[in-house]
């Protein structure tokens, strides 16, 4: 029959290097560039640049165990297939659990970031208030007033699953495009800023910003914290993985998208927060707070510019097409999560299902649709707090994960092998804890919520984890071996799919 078929099918592979490399850093150059540069600058002063650079590195080391893992396991699913692969029935429940909800509020917190900045583009050409001024929306019938931003919220998250609803490839395209009008938007921001050096105004670029280097009471010790919460801003090249199945030439596109994706990321952060410090100065740009990169833009950049206007509204429409690509890579990721763990049996066998019209993951996606418009309600910094964690934990599993493959597996087929083993796994491993516990610390003393919310997560995936483990049958597609590892794995003991 027609539906034991849709359950069968794979995703279809219609998305290239380009567009994975693009699905990377469409999710790392999102939001964070925009509001996290005022932040690491208010704790950190002028090493902001250190704490970007810092957290490049710290991301390289698991970017290394996510591209050996890719190329040896080519499944959707991202961290949670690697697991699932290696790790025995819970462990790999939790992951994919974790991943999967880290994904969801990272939508949802993009998703009300599109709204002021969506607000604020059309105050620029006055055909809106200003996004403080704008009132509630009455919804008709019922009379309750909605702010607009949840409204805003919720139009980009539809709109953008049914694009991924409907197509993959339409949904891979989109993202490579606006990825790229958004980091052309980024390149005209920092040449302008560095065409301002020696301009003589208070404005123009200087390196005396830089000195001295470290500001306040904490000095270098700053750094740390910086680096935690800032943390979430390199988070995005994982995101390739979740969607290998749908990657022309898996084996050898995935490792090439990471590390051209983290590169180029990683040298743009650097050279936006050189020049916002450069031009604003870092006590300037940490009180403009969200702001910080407009507000640098407008300093040095031309005025009175057709259609764009100044540099301000430039960095406006850039915020809009980051906030708008980084909620497209995460609705792509969290449900090839979600139908990677529905095709193991680890959700309902439904959420596992390729549409028969589509050829998409039609279930994953309005389900994960359904959570990250839910998560909307959570309290912003708690839940961007909360995602920052539940990455950090899930990058020291997967390097984790990497070492023991190498123990249980070593004749595996590895199209790639990461240079210097085990050392990039083992740093990883440290760097990532490292992290985790500072983090871990500054919430118990600044946002225990986050604490609470996280710990309050995973205990009710230990709740769904049982009642749906009473439900499975020999028949589905999660019937397991004594060790808990999956059987239905397309994997030979090789490695060969």
């Amino acid at each position: 029959m027609r539906l034991v078929s849709n359950e069968k099918r794979s995703p279809t592979a219609e998305l290239g290097l380009l567009d994975a490399t693009m699905i990377g850093m469409g999710a790392m150059i999102g939001a964070g560039i925009f509001v996290l540069t005022g932040l690491a600058a208010e704790i950190s002063g002028p090493a902001a640049i250190i704490v970007f650079a810092l957290n490049g590195v710290v991301t390289a080391f698991t970017g290394l165990s996510y591209a050996e893992l890719a190329a040896s396991i080519p499944k959707s699913g991202g961290g949670y297939a690697f697991v699932r692969e290696i790790f025995d029935d819970f462990a790999s429940f939790i992951m994919g659990w974790m991943l999967w909800f880290a994904y969801m509020i990272a939508g949802a917190l993009y998703a009300l970031g599109f709204a002021p900045n969506f607000i604020e583009l059309l105050h620029v050409y006055d055909l809106t208030a200003a996004p403080g001024e704008v009132g509630a929306v009455i919804i008709p019938v019922l009379g309750i007033g909605v702010p607009p931003r949840f409204i805003l919220a919720f139009v980009a998250v539809a709109g953008l699953v049914a694009l991924n609803a409907a197509s993959t490839a339409a949904s891979g395209s989109a993202e490579t495009v606006f990825t790229i009008i958004k980091v052309t938007i980024l390149v005209v921001f920092v040449a302008f800023g560095f065409l301002s050096a020696g301009g003589g105004s208070e404005t123009s670029f200087t390196f005396q910003n830089f000195d001295p280097l470290f500001t306040g009471g904490s000095g270098p010790f700053s750094i740390l914290p910086a680096m935690g919460l800032t943390f979430i801003a390199f988070e995005g090249y994982d995101l390739i993985t979740t969607v290998t199945e749908e990657v022309e030439n898996p084996r050898e596109n995935i490792p090439k998208a990471i590390f051209i994706s983290l590169a180029a990321t990683v040298v743009v952060y650097l050279l936006v927060v050189t020049v916002a410090i450069g031009t604003l100065g870092a006590t300037e740009l940490a009180a403009a707070g969200e702001a910080g990169i407009a507000e640098a833009a407008t300093s040095f950049m031309p005025e009175n510019v057709p259609i764009i206007q100044n540099g301000g509204a430039l960095i406006v429409f850039g915020a809009v097409f980051s906030t708008i690509t980084a909620l497209n890579a995460v609705v792509i990721a969290s449900s090839r999560v979600a139908f990677s763990m529905g095709r193991e049996g680890q959700l309902l066998p439904s959420v596992g299902q390729i549409h028969h019209r589509f050829g998409t993951p039609f279930v994953a996606v309005l389900l994960s649709a359904v959570v990250m418009l839910g998560s909307v309600a959570l309290p912003t910094t708690s839940a961007g707090n909360m995602s920052s964690l539940f990455f950090l934990l899930s990058f020291i599993i997967v390097n984790v994960a990497v070492i023991r493959l190498r123990r249980e597996r070593p004749a595996m087929n590895r199209p790639y092998e990461m240079p210097f083993y085990p050392a990039p796994p083992l740093i990883g491993i440290a760097l990532n804890l490292l992290l985790t516990g500072v983090l871990i610390t500054y919430l118990l003393r600044t946002d225990r919520l986050a604490i609470l919310l996280s710990v309050g997560w995973i205990a009710l995936g230990g709740i769904a984890y049982l009642g749906l483990n009473r439900y499975r049958t020999p028949s589905d597609p999660a019937e397991t071996d004594a060790d808990g590892s999956a059987t239905d794995s397309t994997m030979t003991p090789e490695g060969e799919a």
